[in-house]
């Protein structure tokens, strides 16, 4: 219940409202106006919004009473923004009532959630609420323990989905009764219903978890824009990358720009050296270890000060094979999905997990050859081959399966896929080695380069400085793009020069675009009734992969043996919000008729291609 009137503009009949669940005002005028410039930006409904916004009740959270509102904390002082020359008077901004826009390429090291708790307390200080988004648990717990250990309990709460439903709810309404004005946490936390904003946060906005997979798609950075334009709160959106859309809001005077000067980047970043694809293939070393000549040198030298970090594309252990003679890749006889080999050296279909005859029994269908060779190797397969060349050094991996959080500080080789590299307890690693660099930027993507730059960054960043012998060595092409700004260190070059293609394509964020996906009857039919705008231009509709039956469906994969097609629907700057209408409308006219098969709407879809 949001509102009750004398009268009411429905023509049907009203039912009377039998029982009200609870007292609790859990949508409140500022939270729902929220929900709904959410669903018209993301052409979806206002119900699903909601139920992205508020969580599940739990009663007995509801009967627990909420501690008082502790006193303001002290604004705090500079610490590690004081290596950013504009670091300190953003600080000072935030506590006198300000709401500065900025966007903050963090320098290399541990020191980030410091720097970024000490932006809350700023903001908390000028008797304002904030909200920090990070893309995962252990990042929030991170900047957590930061904040707490800066203002003390009672200021903040941490909501993230590990916390179980009735501590999360209980916490969520500390936030709605206005006991607490700060919020750290994940995805959800974007929705969270502080009062009197004065600061968004978001961590890391390239990472794919802040773009929630549930209907109407929304992305936690852009719902934070829209909160800090609306609420008039001021804006920080941080990493040690820059996104494209990071570089467009600098571009366009929207936001300006917290970074440090080129003298204290190469003081604080380790040094980057790079192994080139033809380099490696004439290297023995590679071949035989599967680690260049380099890459090895610099792991043993490291290994003598403390822990080496591998990181490695891809889990598993062989994740894919070939045929060794035509290299033609290894299909399943079944669903013609890829083979891979199990850690007991047998092989198995990716998709449907059938376990297939191995070595003599395979025999390549183009060729007739038996033998296979690896093309892309896993995490296990990468730490058994180090294990075995370096037998007293310890091997420790984290991956999807099992993530560690942090690693002692002393001699060990940690193997781990992008995104799962655990914090170092010391002054970070004395090495770092980023394998398989054309696995990241051979993806079919828009984003490849950007996203390959933000993985190795992220690795490259928990390293110790060049001056302590901190070193990271790339295996990658040394002339490609994102090689030369990881070997600069400089990612605001490569955001501008994407930022500048994608403007000369028409691609977003320069341009507004939606993704229409369905049966083909359904997209031709949605488009055909939708008023698009005059500008708007329909790119396809193509045919999406047929997922064979048993493989794992992924996010806005079609049914596994059904024939999808997608549609992109394009507009210049500026028809975004008729864009969304059109659909939304086109959409619900179809739901109400039942109008042929369903279709699904994605605006701004992260995956062009």
């Amino acid at each position: 219940i949001v509102e009750r009137v004398a009268e009411s503009d429905f023509p049907g009949v009203l039912a009377p409202i039998a029982q009200v669940l609870s007292p609790e005002p859990v949508l409140t005028p500022e939270l729902l106006g929220l929900c709904r410039a959410v669903a018209d930006r993301y052409a979806g409904a206002l119900a699903d919004v909601v139920q992205l916004a508020v969580p599940p009740r739990v009663a007995r959270a509801e009967k627990r009473p909420t501690p008082p509102a502790p006193p303001l904390p002290p604004a705090p002082e500079p610490g590690g923004w004081s290596r950013y020359p504009d670091g300190p008077a953003y600080l000072r901004a935030l506590a006198e009532g300000g709401s500065p826009r900025a966007v903050w390429t963090a320098l290399p090291g541990p020191g980030w959630p410091d720097e970024l708790a000490r932006a809350l307390q700023a903001t908390l200080a000028s008797g304002r609420g904030a909200i920090a988004v990070l893309p995962d648990g252990r990042a929030a717990l991170r900047v957590d323990a930061a904040l707490r250990e800066l203002v003390g309990e009672g200021h903040h709460v941490l909501l993230t989905a590990d916390a179980g439903a009735e501590t999360r709810y209980r916490r969520w309404l500390a936030v709605s009764r206005g006991a607490v004005r700060a919020v750290v946490g994940t995805r959800a936390a974007m929705f969270a219903p502080v009062a009197d904003l004065g600061l968004a946060v978001i961590w890391d906005d390239a990472d794919e978890a802040h773009c929630d997979d549930h209907a109407p798609g929304p992305h936690a950075r852009d719902v934070l824009l829209l909160r800090a334009a609306h609420e008039h709160a001021g804006m920080l959106l941080g990493g040690h990358s820059r996104t494209v859309e990071g570089a467009q809001l600098v571009g366009t005077g929207w936001a300006g720009e917290l970074a440090a000067t080129r003298e204290t980047v190469r003081a604080t970043a380790p040094q980057v050296r790079t192994v080139g694809d033809r380099e490696e293939a004439r290297d023995p070393a590679a071949r035989s270890a599967r680690l260049p000549t380099l890459a090895w040198e610099t792991a043993r030298r490291a290994l003598e000060t403390g822990p080496v970090l591998v990181q490695v594309p891809r889990r598993g252990y062989v994740p894919r094979l070939a045929c060794e003679r035509c290299r033609a890749p290894a299909r399943c006889g079944t669903c013609h999905g890829p083979l891979e080999a199990a850690d007991d050296g047998s092989l198995r279909c990716g998709w449907c997990g059938d376990r297939v005859p191995g070595a003599p029994g395979w025999r390549c269908p183009d060729c007739g050859g038996a033998r296979l060779r690896a093309t892309v190797v896993g995490v296990r397969r990468t730490a058994e081959e180090l294990g075995r060349a370096l037998p007293s050094v310890p091997v420790r991996t984290s991956g999807r399966d099992h993530v560690l959080d942090t690693v002692p500080d002393r001699p060990a080789l940690v193997v781990s896929t992008p995104g799962a590299e655990p914090v170092p307890e010391g002054p970070g690693y004395a090495a770092a080695l980023l394998l398989d660099g054309w696995a990241l930027l051979s993806r079919p993507d828009l984003r490849a380069a950007e996203e390959a730059l933000r993985r190795w960054l992220t690795a490259a960043a928990l390293v110790r400085p060049a001056e302590e012998g901190g070193t990271v060595v790339a295996v990658a092409d040394p002339g490609l793009r994102p090689v030369q700004a990881l070997l600069r260190w400089d990612p605001r070059w490569l955001a501008e020069l994407e930022l500048a293609d994608r403007a000369e394509l028409g691609y977003p964020p320069v341009s507004r675009m939606a993704a229409v996906t369905g049966p083909p009857e359904g997209v031709a039919d949605l488009l055909e009734r939708a008023g698009l705008p005059a500008s708007a231009e329909v790119l396809g509709p193509v045919p999406m992969p047929v997922v064979p039956p048993g493989r794992p469906r992924r996010p806005g994969d079609p049914p596994p043996g059904e024939r999808w097609e997608r549609a992109l629907v394009r507009v210049p700057p500026g028809s975004g919000a008729a864009l969304a209408a059109a659909l939304r409308t086109a959409q619900a006219a179809r739901l109400a008729h039942r109008a042929g098969p369903p279709v699904r709407i994605r605006v701004d879809p992260r995956d062009i291609g």
